[in-house]
């Protein structure tokens, strides 16, 4: 062959459509291999109408190129072969609003041609490729499964690249089936194996997210979770992964301005020098939430979950903290209503915040053993009485650390007067 790759000569040709491509590298991989420098250039071929069918979402017809590639697959050595289709696969999974099912079958059958080419290394990753698949699906449980099977070979051959990524994707599935205590194990395993090899940005960035998610869910440190979740911020943009980034940000925000009860700090924290360029209905989403937070808003707050259903409903680790995000804004509007207030009726603090009266009552006689505010209910009446909250004397506390001073003072006089003697 000469001058250029199949790609040129087939965009160069005249009515040369994606189909009429499809057909011209499927008879062209299947002719005879001429040299090495052939080889080179049907590989970039292959990769080149990979992308161009990738990027047009023509998930079909990647799939069956795929096929229709393994002929000449199985004349290239076992290393550029395995490459080749874990290219192919990725640019598979990488397809937005495809069917998953398509995916999956694609996978299953690639896994299934290296099991019968007997390329283990090559299964082995795609079977990786699976898992990390069934947890885009949501289909957790399958993921869990193979992940557990998949590592244990992978300990055996000592793959600590593959560990890692297929630890990972354990830990992630056992978080959304509710096993937090399996999911930190596994999670514990990947950054164990992660220490002892060079990890790429992107992985370490992944590993960083997922810890910063268990914080947050199984031990409710947000603080420590703000700061995994900022890491792998920083990671992820500094290999331009805008969405994943984007989802870190998000997570800031919610552990440290949501969580931690700091919504004045949004705007400081967008406003930063790795934050500014970055914009869209996610970060809309939380500084509505913000927004109500700062107001103790309980209605702002259901509204604000209404109108970004998709940013915040739909997200799986936003929505376990659902329950406590609202029960938190339940609290604060409930300080602000009662607030100006030392003797009110529960009916009208009912009114007020548009909930069943008996809800109301439970919840404020919750906060006043929770000592959230000093209070008590007289439930005959329905009253609340809201007690002041008198002031710290710390009168005593001082005369006790100056009785202390002055103790250490005298001691160290009689060493001295002592010594003198």
């Amino acid at each position: 062959m000469s001058g250029g790759t199949t790609m040129d000569t087939m965009s160069s040709a005249p009515h040369m459509n994606e189909d009429n491509a499809i057909r011209y590298l499927t008879n062209f991989v299947k002719s005879p291999v001429s040299d090495e420098l052939d080889i080179k250039k049907r590989e970039e071929s292959i990769m080149e109408l990979g992308s161009m069918l990738a990027k047009n979402k023509r998930t079909l017809e990647l799939r069956k190129m795929i096929e229709n590639t393994r002929p000449f697959l199985v004349s290239l050595g076992k290393a550029k072969a395995a490459k080749l289709v874990r290219n192919l696969v990725d640019l598979c999974l990488m397809i937005d609003d495809q069917d998953g099912e398509i995916k999956v079958d694609l996978c299953k059958e690639c896994i299934q041609w290296a099991t019968d080419q007997n390329r283990t290394f090559l299964r082995q990753t795609l079977e990786a490729r699976l898992v990390r698949l069934y947890n885009d699906l949501r289909r957790y449980q399958q993921a869990q499964q193979l992940a557990n099977q998949l590592v244990r070979e992978l300990k055996k051959v000592d793959d600590k690249d593959v560990i890692v990524e297929v630890q990972l994707e354990e830990s992630k599935a056992c978080y959304h089936l509710g096993n937090l205590s399996k999911a930190r194990a596994a999670l514990t395993s990947a950054r164990t194996t992660a220490n002892s090899i060079y990890m790429p940005p992107r992985m370490q960035a992944a590993l960083d997210m997922q810890s910063g998610i268990l914080h947050a869910a199984a031990e409710r440190d947000f603080k420590t979770a703000f700061s995994y979740f900022y890491e792998s911020f920083e990671g992820y943009d500094g290999v331009n992964e805008t969405k994943e980034a984007l989802r870190a940000l998000k997570y800031m925000l919610l552990s440290k301005v949501i969580m931690l009860d700091a919504p004045d700090e949004v705007s400081s924290l967008l406003s930063g020098k790795l934050a500014l360029k970055y914009s869209g209905t996610d970060l809309d989403a939380m500084r509505a939430i913000a927004e109500a937070a700062k107001k103790r808003s309980l209605s702002d707050f259901n509204a604000a979950f209404g109108r970004y259903r998709e940013e915040l409903q739909c997200d799986a680790v936003v929505k376990k903290h659902f329950n406590s995000l609202s029960d938190g804004m339940l609290e604060k509007d409930l300080c602000r209503i009662i607030e100006p207030y030392s003797y009110v009726q529960i009916d009208h603090i009912a009114r007020k915040i548009g909930l069943d009266k008996d809800k109301v009552e439970k919840k404020l006689s919750q906060m006043i053993l929770d000592k959230k505010f000093s209070g008590s209910l007289h439930q005959g009446d329905g009253m609340l009485i809201v007690y002041d909250i008198a002031p710290v004397d710390k009168t005593y506390e001082a005369a006790v650390e100056t009785i202390h001073a002055m103790n250490e003072v005298i001691d160290a006089l009689y060493h001295r007067v002592k010594k003198l003697r």
